[in-house]
């Protein structure tokens, strides 16, 4: 039996390679020959070979300037945010209001909640600078009122969760509330020591501080009234006002009434003065009630 070319007899497993046959030199070739090399590089991209690192991408004089432009953009908007800032807020300043310690907030706390036992309320200086709040207990900072904002949001969310009123819009609602009566109450004390002449060195972040002490009055009502109910409340409420209110009478005495002794100014002026600080204190009890007795009732 005949086989095709290319097959061996029965049984074989192998085939026979036909020898490729010749082909004329006229004849067109079918396919390209690319077993030499690479073809030829395509437009945008690099030949083979090449490295691409980045070091040589940005060893382009272009690329450097590029980067130097945008480096002196970036440099002068940092120093034109940096001197906005300044022009609202000081902050050596700010600084001065967060340099505190452990000893000194645990120490400030029991002041506030028992300041009973407290003699000399007088800020000390050294060569008419403030000492810093960890080296005098009287110094007004803002490290506790700040701990005590947010601890008192997180209090409320935890109180509302018990009573099953919580909602992030009824707890956004309380941490706004609490925000804006203690603006109100910076913004009527400097309207007041403005009307009344009064000249101290009380400012903004001085009046934020002594405000935002009444936070830690609030977490003590709060957590009394959680743990003991409604009579537990009430006694943490009225202990809370009257230490607050001792507390602001005794603080803020040496700040304003001193400067009606030094400065000589007339017995009206300092009668308003005082009645400022009353107010200041009175006010205190109003906005304990005002923001806690929600969250227990």
């Amino acid at each position: 039996m005949a086989y095709p070319p290319g097959y061996g007899g029965p049984g074989s497993k192998h085939r026979t390679r036909i020898p490729p046959v010749p082909q004329s030199p006229d004849a067109p070739q079918l396919f390209d020959d690319t077993s030499s090399g690479y073809g030829p590089p395509h437009a945008g991209y690099p030949p083979p070979g090449i490295d691409m690192s980045f070091n040589q991408i940005f060893a382009d004089p272009v690329a450097n300037v590029a980067m130097a432009y945008g480096s002196s953009i970036a440099s002068q908007g940092k120093d034109i945010v940096h001197k906005e800032i300044h022009r609202f807020v000081s902050i050596n300043k700010l600084k001065y209001f967060f340099a505190v310690d452990t000893t000194y907030v645990m120490k400030k706390l029991g002041l506030l909640i028992f300041p009973y036992m407290h003699q000399n309320w007088e800020v000390r200086y050294h060569r008419d600078i403030p000492l810093t709040p960890r080296q005098d207990i009287n110094a007004p900072d803002l490290y506790i009122p700040s701990m005590a904002f947010i601890t008192y949001i997180l209090l409320a969310g935890m109180a509302l969760g018990i009573q099953k009123r919580f909602s992030p819009e009824v707890l956004g609602m309380c941490a706004s509330t609490a925000f804006v009566w203690m603006v109100i109450e910076v913004l009527a004390l400097l309207l007041g020591l403005y009307l009344a002449t009064v000249q101290s060195d009380l400012g903004t972040f001085d009046l934020l501080a002594y405000c935002g002490y009444k936070y830690v009055g609030m977490i003590l009502t709060v957590v009394g009234g959680l743990v003991f109910g409604l009579n537990g409340y009430y006694i943490s409420l009225a202990w809370a006002s009257c230490s607050l209110m001792y507390f602001m009478v005794r603080s803020l005495r040496m700040k304003i009434l001193t400067s009606v002794v030094q400065d000589g100014l007339s017995r009206t002026t300092g009668r308003v003065q005082m009645y400022i600080t009353l107010g200041a204190a009175a006010f205190q009890p109003l906005v304990l009630y005002w923001l806690t007795a929600q969250l227990v009732h």
